[in-house]
Formats: C-alpha cells, structure tokens, sequence
C-alpha cells in the first residue's frame, strides 16, 4: 500500500487527482470531488463493484471511503439499496441555510475588521469575474468555481482557521442546494447585484451592515433553492 511520501495517480472518470497521500485518503478525496463537481449525481448510486473497478482499489478501501463520506453528509446509506449521493430533504435544506447564512454572515464580519485593502479589492474582482461569468452563460460548475472564489478571499481576509474548517463541511453538503437556487428565474442577475450591494459595505469598513446583507444573500439564495426541492425533489437534485 503506498505511503505518504509516494506519489499516487487515482483515475475517476475523466478525473486524474495526483496527491501524496495514503490510498485510503486518495480515494475519499477523489470520490468526494466527483460528487462536489457533479460528476456522481444527487441521489445515484455508488456500487461498490463499479467503484473497485473504477478506482482499481480494493473493497475494504472503497468501503472505508464510503463511510467517511457519509459521516460529512455527502453519502447516505438508504436500506435495500446501498450508497446513494445524499439529497438534503426540505427540512435539512432549511437547517444547512439557517447554519450558512449565520457562519458565513460572521466570516463577513471578520473580513471587514481584518482584511487588508488590497484583499478588499481581491474581493471586488472576484464577485465583478463572478458577474462576467453569469453573462458568458456557462455551465453550473464554473458558476460555482467562480462563486467558491468569492468566498476563498473573505476566509482569507476573515483570518480565521476555525470559522474556514467548520464552514467547509457545510459548503460541501449545501452544494446541491447551490446549483439548485442558481437555476431558478432571475436568481444569478440578483445574486450579482447583491453581491455587489456587499462589496459597498465592505469597502465603507462597516462591518454590521456588510454581515446583514449576505445574510440576507443567504437566505435569498435558500428561498431558491428550497422552492425547486418542495416543487420536484427529483428535479432539483439533478
């Protein structure tokens, strides 16, 4: 079995993760990345056998994987079918906004008493880059790489380890729910300007009000999300 200090290369798909890392490791984080890109869709099931195949692991591996994964949120073991991609219910949806939109309304705080100019103006060329690409059109996962953007310069101005490794697992099972509030009508053009709204705030060093709106951001984007999940579950899983 490798060890940490060899280099391992674990196909997925079209995906090739290249990390020293012990092999149980290698294949959770490969697994895991090909649920946050969509590549194993909301609510599909994992097959072990399909899974050693892919991978070219053994069963105890894959399975050891799996059970990582389903304690982040991001698996769930359903009776007599086995490993699915988790789809948050209505009820989780809800809870999974509630914690973001108070978390991340915090790591907006910090970044205005903490972060520098030049990280203030990282953050307005982000969420700018961000507007280009709802104009472009593109597909979902470029939407959400360039929204993770975002949220990348204001952990780093927030200056805070904990708040980033909490909100992290949070984000990884909310990322469904995010490409789902993304399709509804109108959503991403008033995502920019609220974005934008925030950005002014930052900019005025006021640290309540900026914390206040991308709550209000949050919620916006829950009351989304969870208005395609009560509509067809099915269809805003996929």
């Amino acid at each position: 079995m490798p060890t940490s200090s060899k280099s391992e290369t674990l196909k997925l798909d079209r995906a090739v993760v290249r990390i020293a890392a012990p092999l149980r490791e290698q294949v959770i984080m490969a697994l895991r990345q090909a649920i946050l890109d969509f590549r194993f869709e909301p609510g599909q099931r994992l097959v072990e056998r399909e899974l050693i195949e892919l991978l070219g692991v053994s069963r105890t591996t894959v399975r050891e994987a799996l059970r990582e994964l389903t304690s982040e949120g991001l698996v769930t073991v359903v009776p007599q079918k086995g490993a699915v991609v988790s789809t948050p219910t209505p009820e989780e949806a809800l809870d999974l906004y509630d914690v973001r939109a108070t978390l991340e309304s915090l790591i907006v705080e910090r970044f205005v008493q903490r972060a520098s100019q030049s990280q203030v103006i990282r953050l307005d060329a982000a969420v700018e880059r961000f507007a280009e690409v709802v104009e472009e059109n593109v597909d979902i996962r470029e939407l959400l790489f360039t929204k993770d953007q975002i949220f990348e310069v204001l952990l780093d101005g927030a200056g805070s380890p904990a708040m980033q490794q909490i909100v992290g697992g949070i984000q990884a099972r909310v990322r469904v729910l995010r490409a789902t509030s993304m399709a509804g009508e109108g959503r991403l053009s008033a995502s920019v300007q609220e974005l934008r709204v925030i950005v002014s705030a930052v900019r005025e060093r006021d640290a309540a009000k900026a914390a206040s709106l991308y709550a209000e951001h949050i919620r916006a984007a829950a009351s989304s999300a969870l208005a395609h999940l009560e509509a067809d579950p099915v269809q805003a899983a996929g």
